[in-house]
């Protein structure tokens, strides 16, 4: 696909005689400036000249001037949710949205944000700017290429920037002979005043009852990779790969409790690179650090990796130095150019599938997270329910806060693991719908509503989606529902030989909503951390994107398919499968495995047609209604929480299924209901009209 882009780019600039120059979305308020105060003193103004003056200025310091400067979404680690620390594009842009890169050049300056954010941008930012969508054209390097000309240098911070993502813009700007530079410092950094420190909390211990292996077993288990691969070392830089493999959390970011740290780990020596302010006697013993003599970790400062890595470069015949995989973006071109080229592995890191298999103390733990979240989710929409029938006015933002509140009373919670999102009405209708203050609105009884939320427990990670009417749903909205829990049913109940593929799998769980001969056009599941991330490669389900990553027991993963009418209203369910091995062999030998559901959140009953539901679809109902009863009813009768406890009983009635003759005669001698024969039926009609 590399070179399919490539051509377009050509394409592109064949096209325009005389060099295009792209125009972003259409910004109607910057058009005619009605009613917009013109602010020629803006902070964002006063940041891009300043970038403007490091960038002119750089000719006297290195030689030569740059053209342009690339600002990037991601940190050091490759993260896209940062910490306040490494908001680069909000601080140059004004720009709060998750996802965005920023080019500055000498007249212009542009922004490029997930389509989701396109309206929040166009409503943040000063007329000045451009907006472009990132899943269309012009790329960042088309864009460059129509802007600057032959021979410029664009410079770039090579620390965040995806190795893999920087040799292709720099190949794509050899079109122009442009040039690509990596900067030594983030010109952003030079500018920033009053920038938001850096966080110095102290780590924590993921301690042995709820992490299952102790860290120096884990450490031995990725040695055993690295002697497999004839390595004598790997670099570790993501952040939820080293909390993982060392057991410790940190609080560096809103959702995923990780630190920044690097990792270098060799046969007998293991490197942590971290601020040292955060290190406590406690981890310090934990690491076995001091002293240091066998199966132990050095503590280091977080800057001496780079010096570090040089050395070791010339010292080590052959580093592990991590690919791209699925979610795991590998390491950053500073990373990958600051080790000696020769010595470079490059392949996916063996700690993402040590991480995706829980052993079974995760397991038990993500079962038990998924029952206490279940309960948080009953009590939060219990309260919902009283309050809509009691006439209060709910809106989307407050609905979020309602579950928010729910979730953190749970005893060991330890926050969300992603930003609660609730999406009435039209906003329903879009798949990546984020709650804002900015778009919230009122949440009535005439369209479904989507709850998109998930947790932080000590045991576990948590995620889930329901779909909610607050009044009495159209025939419409209910197949669409029900065909949504259909696909939900159907990767359930999935068996099937070890060697099927995510993409595979995602063609059988969409089946029941290509019946209805539409589609959804988001994935249908990720994998999921043990209180770590909420999105965890190796697992991807989407047959646009195939992956050769096959599912192994112990792995946890999200179910979330959805049906969407645009413009009116959207339907959304989501639960956390885990994978098991059913005992059970293909006639090639390969096991055959299944999925089960952890998640344990009431269905909405009005919202299912169980007309279209078979007799299979409808026991499997049964059995999760009956599971959520009986561990989530437990849980609640636990708190005294009646309320959400009868809320969740009504809600998970038992449904009646309708079997086949064959079957229904089978099951006449132990069941209530009997076969009464015709001659009997006959006799009583006759009876009752003499």
């Amino acid at each position: 696909m590399f070179w399919f882009h490539q051509l377009l780019i050509v394409s592109a600039l064949l096209l325009c005689p005389i060099m295009c120059h792209f125009k972003g979305i259409e910004r109607i308020k910057c058009e005619s400036r009605i009613g917009l105060p013109f602010r020629p003193h803006s902070d964002q103004r006063h940041r891009v000249d300043a970038i403007r003056e490091e960038m002119k200025n750089r000719a006297s310091r290195h030689g030569s001037s740059i053209d342009a400067f690339i600002v990037t979404t991601w940190d050091e680690h490759l993260n896209e949710d940062v910490s306040d620390h490494d908001k680069r594009t909000q601080f140059i842009s004004g720009f709060t949205g998750k996802i965005a890169h920023v080019i500055i050049t000498m007249n212009t300056v542009a922004l490029w944000t997930d389509e989701r954010y396109l309206a929040q941008a166009n409503s943040e930012m000063n007329c000045d700017w451009k907006i472009f969508s990132l899943n269309s054209e012009p790329s960042i390097t088309s864009y460059i290429l129509s802007e600057l000309d032959d021979g410029a240098r664009v410079g770039a911070d090579p620390r965040t920037v995806p190795h893999k993502v920087w040799i292709e813009w720099e190949s794509e700007l050899q079109l122009k002979y442009i040039r690509l530079i990596r900067m030594s410092r983030n010109l952003i950094d030079l500018v920033w005043i009053n920038r938001p420190p850096q966080n110095t909390e102290l780590l924590k211990v993921h301690p042995l009852i709820h992490a299952g292996e102790k860290w120096q077993s884990k450490i031995e288990r990725l040695r055993k990779h690295l002697l497999k691969d004839h390595c004598d070392a790997m670099i570790v830089t993501s952040l939820t790969e080293i909390a993982y493999l060392l057991n410790l959390r940190g609080n560096d970011f809103p959702y995923t409790p990780v630190f920044k740290a690097y990792l270098l780990v060799s046969y007998d020596e293991t490197f942590l690179y971290v601020n040292k302010d955060r290190v406590n006697l406690g981890i310090t013993y934990h690491l076995n650090a001091d002293p240091c003599n066998t199966e132990c970790v050095k503590i280091k400062d977080y800057e001496q990796i780079w010096s570090d890595l040089n050395v070791y470069s010339y010292q080590w015949r052959k580093i592990l130095v991590p690919g791209h995989c699925v979610f795991d973006l590998g390491v950053s071109e500073a990373i990958y150019s600051n080790i000696k080229r020769t010595t470079i592995h490059e392949k996916p890191s063996p700690v993402i599938f040590m991480r995706a298999q829980k052993n079974p103390t995760e397991q038990k733990g993500m079962q038990r997270a998924h029952i206490l979240d279940g309960a948080a989710m009953c009590d939060a929409f219990s309260l919902l329910e009283r309050r809509f029938l009691n006439e209060e006015t709910i809106t989307e933002v407050s609905a979020s806060n309602d579950i928010d509140r729910s979730r953190y009373s749970m005893k060991s919670n330890l926050g969300l693991s992603l930003k609660t999102n609730i999406a009435f009405g039209p906003h329903a209708a879009l798949p990546l719908f984020e709650t804002f203050n900015e778009t919230d609105i009122v949440v009535t009884d005439k369209e479904p509503c989507i709850f998109d939320s998930g947790g932080q427990y000590a045991e576990g990670t948590t995620i889930v989606s329901r779909t909610i009417h607050f009044g009495e749903p159209t025939f419409e909205q209910k197949q669409m529902y029900t065909n949504v829990l259909r696909a939900i049913i159907r990767l359930s109940t999935l068996v099937f030989p070890e060697s099927l593929t995510p993409g595979e799998i995602d063609a059988l769980a969409r089946s029941s909503v290509w019946d209805s001969l539409t589609d959804y056009p988001q994935m249908t599941g990720h994998g999921v951390g043990s209180y770590l991330g909420v999105y965890e490669s190796p697992i991807k389900i989407s047959y646009t994107e195939p992956h050769t990553y096959a599912f192994e027991e112990g792995y946890f993963f999200s179910n979330e398919p959805g049906l969407y009418k645009k413009g009116l209203y959207g339907i959304r369910l989501k639960n956390v499968l885990e994978v098991y091995d059913t005992g059970e062999r293909h006639p090639s030998g390969a096991r055959f495995l299944g999925f089960r559901d952890v998640s344990l959140v009431p269905f909405d009953p009005k919202m299912i047609d169980r007309g279209l539901l078979n007799i299979r679809e409808k026991r499997w109902l049964n059995d999760y209604n009956a599971r959520v009863r009986t561990l989530v009813g437990e849980e609640l009768k636990s708190q005294f929480n009646m309320q959400a406890f009868y809320w969740m009983i009504n809600k998970t009635m038992h449904v009646i299924e309708y079997y086949p003759e064959s079957e229904y005669r089978l099951r006449g001698d132990s069941e209530s209901i009997r076969i009464v024969p015709w001659t009997c039926i006959m006799a009583l009609i006759l009876l009752l009209l003499t």
